[in-house]
């Protein structure tokens, strides 16, 4: 498996209609592209100094179904949006040397996690 992750510093000019258009790209491209296994993206909500505006996460199954996503149309489209809006995008593809492991153990139904009354208010 590889994950594949972006983050993006958007220009100063950059409008919040020209946002919510990428995010629309970017909703339509597992629907285009099947070999993304797994596909989140979003703004950033700390909004720290050290922050990027925004980031996505996706994963692929081989290093070959990534590259055949960096050169998808549909993907080159976004491609050309990102150019034109950000001061500056970093990008990592690494592939995970930790899976977890479930516990075959557990029983999902007992799970105190699971339990509604976990999260009410008092």
């Amino acid at each position: 498996m590889i994950t594949h992750v972006v983050t993006m510093k958007f220009k100063p000019e950059v409008t919040d209609d020209q946002i919510t258009d990428l995010e629309e790209s970017f909703e339509e491209l597992p629907e285009k592209i099947t070999e993304i296994q797994s596909y989140e993206f979003g703004r950033d909500v700390v909004r720290s100094e050290r922050s990027y505006d925004f980031a996505l996460v996706s994963i692929f199954a081989n290093l070959e179904t990534l590259k055949h996503y960096q050169t998808h149309p549909a993907h080159l489209v976004v491609v050309q949006k990102l150019q034109q809006m950000c001061a500056q995008i970093i990008a990592v593809d690494f592939e995970a040397s930790r899976i977890p492991k479930i516990d075959p153990d557990i029983d999902p139904h007992n799970d105190p996690w699971n339990d509604p009354k976990l999260f009410q208010r008092a």
